[in-house]
């Protein structure tokens, strides 16, 4: 089964810092686009980053720019988000999202992959 898992939420100060990672598992052929959301209570999903394949190309949301990077290592199919000078509006349920290849040889599929989440609190 190909999955994205992600790790690395938690309660984190304002003012600090936290790094999320998200990595993909299964069968994968190939895997182009990622990304982080976030959904904070009682609030649509967002968007809050992408980078694309190479790591050349990357977008922030206006509210997240100049706190947080995106990157991503594709031998270990994973991608990060590491946020500084957080602050209490972040706090959310951030979802990793990626664009896939699933499948061997004669059977691959494109997959739109999401993550289960994970909780951010940024609190005192």
């Amino acid at each position: 089964q190909v999955q994205l898992v992600e790790s690395g939420g938690g309660l984190v100060q304002p003012g600090g810092s936290l790094r999320l990672s998200c990595a993909a598992s299964g069968s994968i052929a190939g895997i182009g686009g990622m990304g982080w959301y976030r959904q904070a209570p009682g609030k649509e999903r967002e968007f809050v980053a992408t980078i694309s394949w190479s790591g050349g190309n990357t977008n922030y949301a206006d509210s997240v720019k100049g706190r947080v990077t995106i990157s991503r290592d594709n031998a270990k199919n994973t991608v990060y988000l590491q946020m500084n000078a957080a602050k209490p509006e972040d706090t959310a349920v951030y979802y990793c999202h990626a664009s896939v290849v699933a499948g061997r040889a004669g059977t691959y599929r494109s997959l739109e992959l999401w993550g289960q989440g994970t909780l951010v609190i940024v609190s005192s």
